[in-house]
């Protein structure tokens, strides 16, 4: 395609940011796709083309979260991501080379452009039905149920006793407590229960540092990356699990090349010993306190110094110092049971492998599935049983958004309506039971 990019249609070397008022170079996608490595990231947003390979280790939410995107169309991560557009176009600016030559789609690959137009009317439907207006009843009582199984826990060791029955019975209400805050952390860091996200954030920044222990800001650049990039390996963090496991085409890749560190053909066995029980006790206290200190979060790590502190001022009196650590720990253990099953049952049994560059809403849509509705499930999962729901907002929500903005109380309400797009586009709506949905976490470590 000679005169597109540079005379000749080959690669060419890295442009410089254009002029203002000057004609744009044009680019074809087989131009940018060479443009996806650490040092050279170009990436696309409504068929402009940018050079983001100085720029992004300045961005906002990471580099790694933004590098994801190389070389292909970034346009619905976009608008997904950022809350003032005009705002964040300003810092494009600089970084424009180009614009997509006129006869190239605007996204690499066979995207479906009617699926698109769908789902952008399907946000107009839950637009018009309200279904993006919290309810300050519903997170106040979440918030006040957290609060009040903390008291609880406490007031059983305070009348009974630290015996082994009221100590059980107390990690039991602790674990429950840790699981629903961190749903009620996750609706936060959705921007889905005030209508400023300052407050969202710094909601968020309470539930999760003096009610948990954790960094926001560490689960955000987790988080964020999972929803850019769904069951993708080596940029869904939450499947990026090898060497310890392998999952998807993982497998395939320690094969070929004949990596073996681990008994992998019995993972299934080591999973249950090292998996659900260590998750937040170990992976996630390290990986948090490592982003915080090498992010320098100072913050968030006074805000989780005030949760360890009382927690243990809270315990010692009654077990002494090694008996408050214990019950920590069988905490923790059993919050991570609560973490891996419930959080893993809709992504882990679907399609995990290397990036695809499918569009938008088919790449959120083959990465997860539904498990069946109950007023217990719904409670006992934070709506996660919802993912599909959960997942496709992205695309429904209304610019501007942060992220996804539709309360989880509405999900039941938006779900007819996303089973009657997937069923017109040919797409699997799955609903599992929840015993199922549980069972087939194994299948993949198989």
């Amino acid at each position: 395609m000679g005169g597109v990019g540079e005379l000749g249609g080959g690669p060419g070397p890295r442009e410089g940011p254009a002029q203002r008022g000057a004609p744009l170079p044009t680019f074809c996608w087989e131009q940018i796709r060479p443009h996806n490595l650490p040092g050279d990231k170009w990436l696309v947003i409504e068929r402009r083309v940018y050079d983001i390979s100085r720029w992004a280790q300045r961005h906002p939410g990471g580099s790694r979260l933004i590098g994801h995107h190389g070389a292909e169309d970034a346009t619905d991560a976009f608008h997904a991501f950022h809350q003032d557009l005009n705002f964040v176009r300003k810092f494009l600016q600089p970084l424009l080379i180009g614009e997509l030559a006129p006869e190239e789609p605007s996204q690499d690959g066979s995207p479906n452009a009617q699926l698109v137009e769908d789902f952008r009317a399907l946000r107009q439907a839950a637009e018009d039905m309200k279904l993006f207006e919290a309810k300050p009843t519903f997170f106040a009582l979440l918030l006040g149920h957290i609060l009040a199984m903390e008291v609880l826990a406490w007031l059983t060791i305070y009348l009974f006793g630290p015996g082994w029955v009221p100590s059980t019975l107390a990690a039991l209400i602790l674990a429950i407590s840790q699981a629903q805050s961190w749903c009620l952390q996750h609706d936060l860091g959705h921007t889905s229960v005030f209508r400023k996200s300052w407050w969202n954030h710094m909601a968020q920044q309470f539930v999760m540092g003096q009610l948990k222990g954790f960094s926001a800001h560490w689960w955000n650049f987790r988080h964020f990356q999972h929803h850019a990039k769904p069951n993708i390996v080596h940029k869904d963090p939450d499947v990026t699990v090898a060497p310890v496991f392998l999952l998807g085409e993982s497998s395939i890749e320690y094969g070929r090349k004949k990596r073996r560190y681990l008994p992998y053909n019995h993972q299934h066995l080591y999973f249950f010993l090292i998996g659900p029980p260590l998750l937040t006790l170990v992976n996630f206290e390290v990986e948090n306190l490592a982003y915080m200190l090498v992010c320098m979060e100072w913050m968030d790590l006074l805000w989780a110094a005030s949760f360890y502190s009382r927690f243990f001022l809270s315990y010692i009196p009654f077990y002494g110092l090694t008996g408050a650590l214990l019950l920590f720990v069988a905490v923790r253990v059993l919050e991570s049971h609560w973490f891996v099953w419930i959080t893993q049952m809709n992504h882990i049994p679907k399609e995990i492998g290397h990036e695809k560059h499918r569009d938008w809403a088919s790449s959120q849509l083959a990465a997860t599935c539904n498990v069946e509705t109950s007023l217990f499930i719904d409670w006992f999962s934070g709506h996660l049983n919802f993912q599909i729901e959960h997942q496709c907002h992205h695309m429904l929500s209304p610019p501007p958004s942060l992220f996804p903005t539709m309360p989880r109380h509405n999900y039941h309400r938006v779900a007819p309506l996303v089973k009657t797009l997937c069923a017109k586009h040919g797409l699997s709506y799955e609903v599992k039971p929840f015993l199922t949905a549980l069972v087939d976490i194994i299948g993949p470590t198989l």
